[in-house]
């Protein structure tokens, strides 16, 4: 029996006969059913700063008719309160005339096991490696001033009831390990921050003593922007490194190929379908199949399949990535992109694992071929509208580049620019492509959920650089 069904007086049956019923006459629609638990555990200052851990479960129950999109939720399982939320989104949905859309694939792939990484690990446990973590990254050295440790785990089960009764589940682990090291030398202060996660339980990551890997790249990064300077400022050539990079994608590009942006038509990308929006060799796919990593799905939060979508093709807008609803009213279909980030939410159009594929070049060709620019190895915070693409994002590592080497380490260096635009600008693509390390959550519309990211290293021959001084 499901897990939902087993201390209420509602009972499946129930719950069919109630979606079906309130369901019969619009476009779409299905209840939603969560079971979420997440723990966080954070060190800072030598001891255990805070710990704690949370349940939540609840329903959601969508009508969709035409644009409209009636919702009610709640976290109480009852054959009243399901009966009450029927009653409202009717109540609602004045004007029902649509014809229940039952098409939707089956799936029987898994990319994540179900674990539970929250139980698979005691508490204690956890505390201990915290400490080990402190005293491991603490032993480096004087300048060491402050190390802040953190684990963050979430299991979540979902099952999904349609009209007829059809049925999907998923259950899904997360979790997360992150470090950050102050440090500070003839009165400098500077922090590297690093850290790593996806759909695995925390031994996956850390076994065999891997978490000293986060330690060492914290306290890289920190070393690295204690000898930095100031960045330069101007229009120049930028390479951006592998990797996390990739998340100026995700925000200046990304967003905008989001079906709900262009159905609305307030998406730069809305009217270039088949086009040319990139330079050749650019090719952009959006991928919620990768195992085990953050931002993969076996199903999205409307019971479909996720998928490889290729959304940019040598330059070529391709597709959209598109839920349910905007899918049917652009006369397409789902990308399996439909997302929310708890029964207390409506289902919008997000990414998954957002990657530009490899090219031809290496990294080092591309550095070599700049007289002046600049070498972005990491970001940090940032700004972007999703309408029109324009960003700004703050470099957390980078390099001066002068005369084709890599020189000086720069601190302050912002990128600004426009999806759009920067995309032509791209002129070397390399053969190094990598994922993030699996830290991402996106907040589109104030829901957070998490995602992935991952490019190879890519030239842009124009940008604007904005420095700080020191």
């Amino acid at each position: 029996m499901s897990e939902f069904f087993t201390k209420t007086d509602l009972s499946r049956k129930d719950a069919e006969s109630i979606i079906s019923e309130t369901l019969n006459n619009c476009d779409d629609g299905e209840l939603y059913l969560e079971n979420s638990k997440s723990e966080s555990i954070v060190l800072d200052d030598n001891k255990i700063k805070s710990s704690s851990y949370s349940s939540d479960l609840g329903y959601g129950l969508r009508a969709v008719t035409g644009e409209v999109v009636a919702y009610s939720h709640s976290n109480e399982i009852s054959k009243k309160s399901l009966k009450q939320s029927a009653s409202n989104l009717s109540s609602t949905l004045k004007s029902q005339k649509g014809i229940y859309n039952h098409e939707i694939p089956q799936t029987n792939e898994k990319f994540y096991k179900d674990v539970n990484p929250i139980e698979e690990k005691s508490l204690q446990s956890k505390l201990d490696l915290l400490k080990e973590v402190n005293n491991y990254t603490r032993a480096k050295g004087g300048m060491v001033q402050q190390v802040t440790a953190s684990f963050a785990g979430e299991h979540k089960s979902i099952e999904i009831i349609r009209s007829g009764g059809e049925v999907l589940t998923d259950v899904r682990p997360l979790i997360r390990f992150n470090v950050s090291v102050m440090l500070e030398k003839d009165g400098k202060k500077e922090t590297g921050v690093y850290g790593i996660g996806g759909r695995q339980s925390y031994d996956e990551y850390l076994k065999d003593d891997n978490w000293k890997k986060v330690c060492d790249e914290a306290f890289r990064i920190a070393s690295v922007n204690l000898e930095s300077k100031a960045a330069p400022a101007g229009e120049m050539k930028v390479v951006l490194g592998s990797g996390w990079p990739a998340i100026l994608i995700h925000e200046a590009i990304g967003h905008g190929l989001e079906g709900d942006f262009n159905r609305k038509k307030t998406s730069a990308f809305h009217n270039l379908m088949g086009q040319r929006v990139a330079s050749e060799g650019v090719t952009i796919v959006d991928d919620g199949t990768l195992h085990n990593r953050r931002g993969s799905l076996t199903i999205d939060d409307e019971g479909t399949p996720t998928e490889k979508t290729v959304l940019i093709e040598n330059g070529i807008l391709k597709n959209f990535m598109q839920d349910r609803l905007n899918a049917r009213l652009m006369n397409t279909r789902s990308t399996g992109s439909g997302r929310r980030e708890s029964y207390k939410h409506v289902v919008l159009p997000r990414m998954r694992n957002t990657m530009m594929l490899n090219g031809n070049y290496s990294q080092e060709e591309m550095i070599k071929s700049v007289d002046k620019g600049i070498f972005a190895v990491s970001f940090g915070g940032g700004q972007v509208d999703i309408t029109s693409g324009k960003f700004v994002f703050n470099c957390t590592e980078a390099y001066e580049i002068i005369n084709g080497k890599i020189g000086s380490p720069i601190k302050g260096a912002t990128l600004i620019g426009d999806g759009p635009s920067i995309l032509k600008e791209v002129s070397l693509v390399g053969n190094n492509m990598m994922l993030d390390p699996g830290i991402g959550t996106c907040g589109k519309a104030g829901q957070g959920v998490p995602v992935g990211v991952a490019q190879p290293s890519i030239l842009i021959d124009k940008m604007t650089v904005g420095g700080t001084q020191l």
